[in-house]
């Protein structure tokens, strides 16, 4: 038997003021729906519990976006352990029915990092009573500013040699908001041999995007690509271990349309 979100139905979404979260609320309060934001910021914290249980109070779908900020492989592997445990626990009690997560394409690939960290994420949260749904996504186009500054040395910065195919985080929380709110079967697709995928139009390369990046916003800016001796993954990233299977959803827009309304946005607030 399927059920559908009706319209006015409370959803929540943990991670709300995150990079996808926030979009997600978004779409989703745009299409009519009643939204719970679950955010540390808005005083709950889905680690510690605290909060949780009346922010899910009379919620039906949650959708979990929630993430931990740094890379070091044990911090995030507590966080998303400790996350899932929450939402599943803490849920099951609240008459939550159905959880959706955003994951990592590739991710079951990785064996170190944040990447091998959301791989556990994949597997602790849907071990629960609660059934679960996961989208797997491209890296997101607002992951290539925040690289490029971390890797900025005076005037060069260094990226990882990576082959991806960027899309928007709009683009996945409209995914996401998608598959919270259709028609859903007792056993979600996610229990299935195959997981959704999501990614941008078409395969880049990172150091070809940062250039474009640093163009577009007139940075002298050298960008060279880099291997990081120390990770045991790092041919992955050359290799493409991070590109969409066949069966991917492609959606727009590239990077470099991405980047030009960024910028025309900017300029557009500082005109006001």
């Amino acid at each position: 038997m399927s059920t559908v979100i009706q319209l006015g139905e409370r959803l929540a979404v943990a991670g709300a003021t995150g990079r996808v979260g926030r979009h997600v609320v978004d779409v989703l309060e745009e299409r009519g729906h009643s939204v719970v934001p679950i955010a540390r910021s808005l005083g709950v914290d889905v680690v510690t519990g605290e909060g949780l249980a009346e922010a899910l109070a009379g919620v039906k779908t949650v959708v979990d976006t929630a993430t931990q900020p740094a890379n070091d492989q044990d911090a995030a592997t507590a966080f998303f352990t400790a996350s899932a445990r929450n939402l599943q626990e803490v849920g099951e009690e609240a008459g939550v029915k159905r959880i959706v997560m955003v994951s990592i394409i590739g991710v079951d690939r990785f064996t170190a990092g944040f990447l091998a960290a959301k791989r556990v994420h994949e597997q602790v949260l849907p071990a629960g009573p609660i059934p679960v749904s996961i989208l797997r996504a491209a890296q997101f186009h607002e992951f290539v500013p925040q690289l490029v500054d971390w890797g900025r040395q005076d005037d060069v910065s260094y990226v990882p040699n990576m082959r991806t195919q960027l899309v928007a985080a709009r683009t996945v929380a409209e995914a996401l908001a998608d598959l919270a709110t259709a028609p859903w079967l007792a056993a979600p697709a996610s229990n299935g041999p195959l997981i959704p995928e999501i990614a941008g139009p078409r395969e880049e390369r990172l150091v070809e995007v940062a250039r474009l990046l640093a163009a577009r916003r007139g940075d002298p800016l050298r960008i060279e690509g880099v291997v990081n001796p120390d990770d045991p993954d790092a041919d992955l990233y050359a290799e493409g271990a991070q590109l969409p299977g066949p069966h991917a959803t492609l959606a727009g827009p590239t990077f470099a349309e991405w980047i030009d309304r960024q910028l025309a946005s900017e300029v557009s607030q500082l005109s006001v």
